[in-house]
């Protein structure tokens, strides 16, 4: 099992803050992935030697997933709704790692154009809805994995994460921990703030929404569990923006942070580190640990578009 990242500190709006670098976990398999999806590298399907997911065609999951099955010896299929022209013509990050590790990544949208049989209706098919029904049922070999990795399953690996904070907290003889992490589905906030919860932990896990709004990230902590008393804390920036958009403060934002010597991501640290330099004040002397979640890979596609807009400021 993939475990035991290392804990570093890190200084961070005049704070120490303590960075749990899961992005060091494995070369091509790290970061909140390598924890939701640790469950189905541990365990053995027998039969099993397809795996199929899905999600966009430069999503931190389609190279986790490619990673995860190439280190099981499965073949991967991955179901995205399109890909853009650029991407085909010139490929990059997570789905050009994905491509080499011998990944099908298949469009959607070519698919529903070419198959007759489900011509009528088809701007109602999405890909979970198109596997589920037209996939699944012909692949007795294959395991499939939600989006994102949002399944009860990924609560094994997160669980191990958060044992391994709790140990290293008492190690260090330390109290009152506030654990903050950006959010993209929420799986990995719930999954760790429902272990310390049900252990009666005085950590406490903090987030905030990168993908959707407050109600979007609420809806996905229900999914997963419904008593929303195990629930992270939601914290809010100052103000609304847009997955994916690029923004000047998330360009600034991220040179500060690179500047240290650690290399962060592009698409949620900008947010996380506004966000938790706006709410350090009010956690006073308590410690503040920050989780590295990886994806890397995805500023081989998100730094050239930064350049392109806001050219080279540091």
């Amino acid at each position: 099992m993939l475990a035991n990242s290392p804990v570093e500190s890190f200084s961070f709006a005049g704070r120490e803050i303590f960075l749990k670098r899961d992005d060091l976990l494995h070369p091509a398999f790290s970061g909140n992935k390598a924890r939701k999806f640790a469950y189905f590298l541990d365990q053995e399907f027998a039969g099993v030697t397809k795996l199929i997911g899905h999600g966009s065609a430069q999503a931190n999951s389609l190279y986790s997933l490619s990673a995860l099955a190439k280190l099981k010896g499965w073949q991967c299929d991955f179901y995205v709704d399109h890909i853009a022209s650029q991407v085909l013509t010139l490929p990059t990050g997570n789905y050009a790692a994905a491509i080499a590790n011998g990944t099908n990544v298949i469009d959607l949208s070519n698919l529903l154009a070419a198959n007759t049989s489900v011509q009528a209706g088809k701007s109602d098919w999405h890909c979970q809805r198109y596997i589920e029904q037209r996939v699944l049922p012909a692949e007795t070999n294959a395991l499939f994995i939600p989006e994102g990795g949002r399944c009860q399953y990924a609560e094994y690996g997160v669980s191990q994460l958060a044992a391994e904070i709790e140990t290293w907290t008492m190690q260090q003889g330390m109290t009152d921990l506030k654990v903050f992490l950006p959010a993209g589905t929420g799986t990995t906030a719930l999954f760790l703030n429902q272990y310390f919860m049900r252990k009666q932990s005085d950590i406490r896990v903090f987030t905030c929404a990168v993908v959707g709004g407050d109600t979007y990230l609420r809806q996905q902590f229900d999914l997963l569990n419904p008593n929303s008393a195990e629930h992270p804390q939601i914290l809010n920036a100052d103000k609304k923006y847009h997955f994916g958009k690029l923004y000047p403060e998330f360009y600034a934002m991220w040179q500060r942070i690179c500047a240290s010597g650690v290399q962060f991501e592009l698409l949620y640290d900008p947010l996380g580190f506004m966000v938790l330099e706006k709410f350090l004040p009010q956690w006073g002397a308590s410690p503040v640990m920050y989780i590295h979640q990886g994806g890397l890979l995805g500023n081989e596609t998100m730094l050239p578009r930064y350049l392109r807009k806001f050219g080279r400021t540091r």
